[in-house]
């Protein structure tokens, strides 16, 4: 079990990500997916996984990120990371809501394949393609023989730079690969995935780190399966949405300029004192978040729009250039990538002072100093709980370490909701 002593019931409740989240601000259709999670564990590895199994299913959909305003595409890949009997299965949820599109359009590239075998599988697809293994073993396993085509081959896809593959009777390039891929495994299977943080895939690979066991429910073993009605109303929705975005033109997703702003000024604030905390080789996670957050935004607006029936009126249009973030997407967005970052700090922390054993102690990044460092040096409530709730802080939590700090003589209260950092 992966657990840390240190870290108290609500310290952990903090790393939580739909627990943390106004629930009514997501699409209905992952609202309705939620629905059959039930302890905060499940509701964050299931909206994870499904948001990277929809990802894989928007074709024609973009946005543009950096000076050279690149094209990147709705594609995730996300590994989760547990002991035995943590709920990780509950992810497989989100591969039930794709097989349907993989029966008309093959889409999923079996995880227990060889890189031969894979490059050709993502080459006849068109360079689209997923993966969805609940055990880690049988790909790190498999790709133990040729780690290295494999790790240059995910860390290309998430950049959607050219693959390429070169032998003596021929030569092929994958100009524009888009491959979404959910992994859950051990700490040991991830490690044999991403051995170090200095290897470029580990910025770009999400990481979400799962602590508890789930205890034994009944409702393991009921004769029905209450799950399955739901799924494949909602496979039947998302199959709806595939068919209508395959069938327009390519559509450019974009953030509002204030949204942009908003984006930056957050990871430019965030960056020195997540770099000051971990070293300067966890720069590149901050700078990946921005384009990871910019994707999570761009599937919850397709999945706002999606239709509920191939006739339905009242889905978004497609049609129209560009298609514009909306306010509480965004917000949704970015909440996802805060607490993601802590999660990926977790598993940075884990490869670059534990042994690869599956059960090692971890110890999140201190949230308590994050948000100090982030307040003005003078400030009131109203500004604590907005910062606070920007990094997915309860406003209790914010201001019970208020008090904390008063108390150890780092903030002095100056009057009536007026305190004061002390350098």
């Amino acid at each position: 079990m992966i657990e840390n002593q240190n870290l108290n019931p609500e310290e952990q409740a903090n790393l939580h990500i739909v627990s943390n989240m106004d629930g009514s601000n997501l699409p209905l259709f992952l609202q309705s997916v939620l629905s059959l999670a039930q302890t905060p564990a499940e509701k964050d590895m299931l909206l994870m996984a499904s948001l990277t199994a929809c990802g894989a299913v928007m074709p024609n959909l973009y946005c543009r990120y950096g000076v050279a305003a690149k094209r990147y595409y709705p594609s995730l890949q996300l590994f989760i990371v547990g002991s035995a009997a943590c709920g990780k299965g509950i992810a497989n949820l989100a591969l039930e809501m794709v097989k349907p599109i993989h029966e008309a359009t093959p889409l999923i590239i079996a995880g227990d394949a060889t890189y031969p075998a894979f490059y050709q599988t993502l080459a006849r697809q068109h360079g689209r393609g997923y993966i969805h293994e609940s055990e880690g073993s049988v790909i790190t396993d498999i790709w133990r023989s040729s780690t290295a085509n494999y790790n240059t081959a995910l860390r290309k896809a998430a950049e959607h730079e050219p693959i390429s593959r070169a032998r003596c009777r021929e030569a092929s390039v994958i100009e524009n690969p888009q491959l979404s891929m959910v992994l859950t495994g051990t700490f040991s299977q991830y490690r044999a995935l991403v051995p170090s943080v200095e290897n470029g895939y580990f910025s770009r690979l999400l990481t979400l780190i799962v602590e508890e066991v789930q205890p034994f429910s009944e409702r393991y073993v009921q004769p029905s399966d209450p799950s399955g009605e739901t799924i494949h109303t909602c496979a039947e929705q998302l199959y709806h949405l595939y068919e209508r975005l395959l069938a327009s033109k390519p559509r450019e997703f974009a953030l509002t300029p204030d949204q942009r702003d908003r984006l930056g000024a957050h990871l430019k604030t965030a960056y020195p004192t997540l770099v000051r905390l971990l070293g300067l080789d966890f720069h590149s996670v901050i700078l990946r978040m921005a384009v990871h957050i910019e994707r999570i935004a761009m599937i919850l607006t397709a999945l706002r729009g999606m239709p509920v029936s191939p006739s339905s009126s009242s889905s978004r249009d497609f049609s129209s250039e560009p298609l514009l973030c909306s306010d509480i997407d965004y917000a949704t967005a970015e909440l996802i990538g805060n607490k993601l970052i802590l999660h990926m700090a977790q598993a940075y922390q884990l490869i670059q002072g534990s042994k690869p054993i599956e059960t090692p102690a971890v110890k999140p990044l201190d949230q308590k100093q994050i948000l100090l460092s982030l307040l003005p040096d003078e400030f009131g409530h109203a500004i604590l709980v907005k910062e606070a709730a920007a990094q997915g802080i309860p406003p209790r939590t914010a201001e019970r370490w208020n008090e904390n700090w008063q108390q150890q003589g780092i903030v002095f209260r100056v009057k009536h909701d007026c305190y004061k950092k002390i350098a």
